[in-house]
């Protein structure tokens, strides 16, 4: 972790922020050598299609389909019940 000063922070602000962005490098910043904050890249996310984009695995067929849902469901009734009574 690279540490640089408020007033480096200051002067050099694109630089820094730069690193952190493209290097994905945290950056701490002191004040009279005391850490004030810290700058952190941000988390990377993606979509759900994004994360599927890539499964090779062969889709289910609509019998399969029909009999995990009739398992996901198993041990569940249909009723609505309100959760505070």
């Amino acid at each position: 972790m690279q540490t640089v000063s408020a007033t480096d922070l200051a002067r050099n602000t694109r630089e820094i922020l730069d690193k952190v962005v493209s290097g994905g490098e945290t950056v701490a910043i002191e004040r009279n050598h005391t850490m004030i904050a810290r700058i952190v890249p941000p988390v990377q996310t993606m979509t759900a299609s994004q994360a599927l984009a890539g499964l090779t695995l062969p889709m289910l067929t609509l019998t399969q389909a029909s009999a995990w849902l009739n398992d996901s469901k198993e041990g569940f009734g249909d009723a609505v019940r309100d959760p505070w009574a």
